[in-house]
């Protein structure tokens, strides 16, 4: 007898909806290979790396792998030809069970840049597993009273295949007391059984011994086979019976224990202890029923006892008997259907994978950073999944697939600003309550070389007194750079060029890393009174960064200069020189002028010039300009005065401490008419008569046009520098000159020494002036206009506004 096993028609369009849906997803982006179950080693699969349209080149450079989120070992690709190849066995049963479709979901990831495929390799299942009766042997008892058409359920053998490979049918050893009843397949809840065709007769037949046996649809057939043992019974002949023969109830997950799932009832037409009835579990139930149900054998209850989990088991099928205490008992048969309801009582679980850190800060938007895949073990509603990132980042989230986003950089990062970046990423299903759980994501930012190192000033004054000692550490610069590490490793250097006629590296050096700015040599003022240089500051990043510092090392004077005569008749220091003076003239008569010159400037170049020893002297008839070096008369000469005077000048500038000079002037006093005779020889001794005896007119003419000449002289020049155009760049010229005034009490001195001051080579000369306004001492009176046009200009000074002592000091800048 052959009989087709319960499979409606409805599951098997059910089964072809789900294959066409799962195709048409495929279609949507991802690959689709298919490979039967048990396959060998080294089964083709697929051309995978042409079909994602990869080089072959590109496969281990670019780090090809294909990741599976449950068992990796499966599926395989040779990494030289891309082909997708079985690794190891494959059992469709164990991989999925009794899911009608099996697919093995990999992960495909290449880097460089980063690339996410997704396929789905189908595993086909074959006829590899025999019908399956859950026991060898079926004792059925039946009393001989049980009327025909009597239903004695079965229960059925199972297949692990699917499809046709589990489509069963059953035969029955032929029987002239029973035939097999197999239901239809819109009615598979309905057992297998035996139906009684002819009435029984224990003291005939007590007993009958069938072979059931279950085939199922594969190629080739597998059967499996089950003894069934029929005992017939005496006596009882009415057995309890259920108002219905299927119930169906809908319970929550997660009910508490003891929660009351369905209460039956079952009658029994009998009488006394043939109709008394215990309800009890049918022996064949499985044993997830018994540790989560359990029933009342009085009153038919059937209560929870465990914890239900919709994600578990969604179904259970319960059969219960109804047993009369008769002898022999008899007992009636139903099924309860549990359906367990989903509550959403599972969190979202993220992961992360493939973490491309640092990330550069220059990197370009849309730059992958990592891949987030989600999932939530709920259904429906309370399994559907959306996914968030912190606000105000410069990063978003990029759905790619089911479940599975991209978190990419959105807008442009600065590691200056913010080096790193706590991310969270919150996942949150739909259910009611929402559940949500979060995974947070450090993102550093790595540097590029995007900042050059940065002075604090353009320009620095640097002072520097002259003379100073050989490698002495006059500045220190400093440039500070944003960047980190290597890009922020700044050295220095000299800007070189040309000072005059040397290299600036003869004067200065600049360590490379501390910035310390040494003097090579002593510096002195009168051959350099200003430095100008520029330092480079640069990073040790690819390319190097720089910028450049300008140095203005002004090189202060010290008063290392002692004064110097310059009168062309004068011998130098110790010499003398003979003036004749005729005795007839008058208070203030010039009788000769001291010149002298210091190298030095300002304060340290300023010149007094006075006799010596003039305090020991009572009437003395000469006198010395303490700012001019004139020697005048101060009364009337007589008779009484000595014919020859030794003048001795001391001149005396006003450094710290001061330096000094000194000059002899030998003085004879003639009768008016003689004729002078001057004498430019250096005397050591007494002058004889002979040598004082010089045409004093002849001098007095010759002082008179000298002095006259340099007069004009001096207003032709003033009136010329004053009216020139300015200065070009590029040399050190001469500024223009400013009438100074000048009290009896000093005056400026002009160094003949030939220097280079004020000498850049980027820009005209500064010419600045300083006059002083000394407070006079009551005694010295006025200077007369021959003293003011004595006065000697030293150009190149540049001295700010300020008082020293009791003088005061201006400047201008011309």
């Amino acid at each position: 007898m052959v009989c087709q096993s319960g499979y409606d028609p409805g599951g098997r369009h059910l089964l072809l909806f789900i294959i066409i849906l799962a195709a048409w997803e495929a279609g949507r982006g991802q690959l689709h290979y298919s490979v039967p179950e048990e396959a060998k080693h080294g089964t083709f699969v697929g051309r995978i790396a042409q079909d994602l349209g990869l080089e072959l080149a590109e496969l281990v450079p670019r780090l090809f792998r294909a990741v599976c989120k449950f068992r990796g070992d499966l599926l395989e690709v040779n990494l030289q030809n891309g082909i997708l190849f079985v690794n190891s066995r494959i059992d469709r049963e164990e991989l999925c069970g009794w899911s009608a479709e099996c697919s093995i979901h990999l992960e495909v990831i290449v880097d460089r840049p980063l690339q996410v495929f997704h396929v789905d390799v189908e595993v086909k299942d074959i006829n590899d597993n025999s019908p399956v009766f859950p026991a060898t042997q079926k004792n059925l008892f039946i009393a001989e009273s049980r009327p025909l058409d009597s239903r004695f359920p079965l229960e059925g053998a199972s297949d692990a295949d699917i499809g046709d490979n589990a489509l069963l049918t059953y035969r029955l050893t032929p029987s002239e007391y029973f035939s097999l009843d197999v239901p239809t397949s819109n009615q598979q809840v309905k057992p297998l059984g035996l139906v009684l065709r002819k009435p029984l007769d224990r003291e005939e037949t007590p007993e009958l011994h069938l072979l059931l046996t279950a085939t199922d649809g594969g190629k080739p057939e597998l059967t499996g086979t089950v003894q069934v043992l029929i005992t017939v019974l005496d006596v009882n002949d009415n057995a309890p019976v259920f108002d219905r023969t299927l119930y169906t109830v809908r319970i929550f997950e997660n009910a508490d224990n003891g929660t009351t799932v369905i209460r039956l009832n079952a009658s029994d037409r009998d009488e006394g202890a043939n109709g008394a009835i215990s309800y009890s579990f049918n022996s064949l139930v499985a044993h997830m029923v018994i540790d989560n149900f359990s029933i009342d054998p009085n009153t038919g209850e059937i209560v929870i006892r465990g914890n239900l989990d919709f994600e578990q088991v969604n179904l259970y099928k319960i059969r219960v008997d109804a047993t009369d205490k008769g002898h022999p008992p008899m007992a009636g048969h139903c099924t309860v259907l549990v359906r367990i309801l989903d509550k959403n009582d599972n969190f979202p679980e993220i992961t992360l994978t493939s973490l491309s850190l640092p990330v550069r800060e220059d990197a370009q938007f849309g730059t992958v950073i990592a891949l987030i895949s989600v999932n939530d073990l709920d259904s429906g509603v309370n399994g559907q999944v959306t996914c968030s990132l912190t606000p105000h980042v410069p990063f978003k989230l990029v759905s790619t697939f089911k479940n599975y986003y991209w978190l990419v950089l959105d807008s442009a990062l600065d590691r200056e600003n913010v080096s790193a970046y706590e991310l969270v990423v919150t996942a949150r299903d739909g259910g009611s309550p929402s559940l949500w759980a979060t995974a947070s994501v450090s993102v550093e930012v790595a540097d590029v070389n995007d900042n050059a190192p940065a002075f604090a000033q353009s320009e620095y004054a640097v002072f520097v007194k002259e003379n100073n000692p050989q490698g002495c550490h006059i500045f220190t610069v400093s440039a500070g750079d944003a960047d980190a590490q290597e890009n922020a490793l700044v050295s220095y250097s000299l800007v070189e060029r040309r000072v005059g006629e040397r290299a600036l590296s003869s004067y200065v050096s600049v360590h490379a890393e501390s910035g310390k700015v040494y003097a090579l040599q002593p510096l002195d003022h009168e051959e350099l009174e200003l430095l100008q240089f520029q330092v480079s500051a640069r990073d040790a990043g690819v390319p190097p960064l720089g910028s450049n510092v300008t140095l203005q090392v002004f090189v202060l004077d010290e008063n290392d200069n002692a004064p110097v005569l310059l009168a062309p008749r004068m011998g130098g220091t110790g010499g003398a020189v003979s003036e004749l003076v005729p005795r007839l003239v008058g208070a203030g008569h010039v009788v000769a002028k001291v010149r002298a010159v210091d190298p030095d400037s300002g304060y340290n170049a300023w010149l007094s010039y006075e006799l010596q020893p003039a305090a020991s002297r009572t009437r003395f008839p000469f006198r010395v300009g303490l700012s001019t070096g004139e020697i005048s008369t101060t009364r009337v000469l007589d008779e009484a005065d000595s014919p020859r005077h030794r003048l001795l000048v001391l001149v005396k500038d006003h450094g710290e401490p001061a330096l000094t000079a000194t000059a002899t002037v030998l003085v004879s006093l003639v009768e008016s008419g003689q004729a002078p005779k001057a004498s430019s020889r250096p005397s050591t001794g007494a002058v004889g008569p002979e040598a004082a005896l010089v045409d004093v007119n002849v001098y007095l003419i010759i002082a008179i046009c000298v002095v006259s000449s340099l007069l004009v002289l001096t207003l032709l020049l003033y009136t010329a520098l004053w009216c020139s155009a300015p200065p070009t760049e590029g040399g050190c010229p001469a500024g223009q000159p400013t009438l100074v005034c000048s009290s009896a009490v000093g005056s400026w001195s002009y160094s003949q020494q030939q220097r280079q001051r004020l000498c850049s080579g980027e820009g005209p000369l500064k010419m600045d002036l300083m006059a002083f306004s000394p407070s006079l001492p009551p005694d010295l009176g006025s200077v007369d206009v021959g003293e003011q046009q004595d006065l000697n200009v030293d150009h190149g000074l540049k001295v700010s506004p300020f008082k020293f002592r009791t003088h005061k000091f201006y400047l201008w800048k011309l």
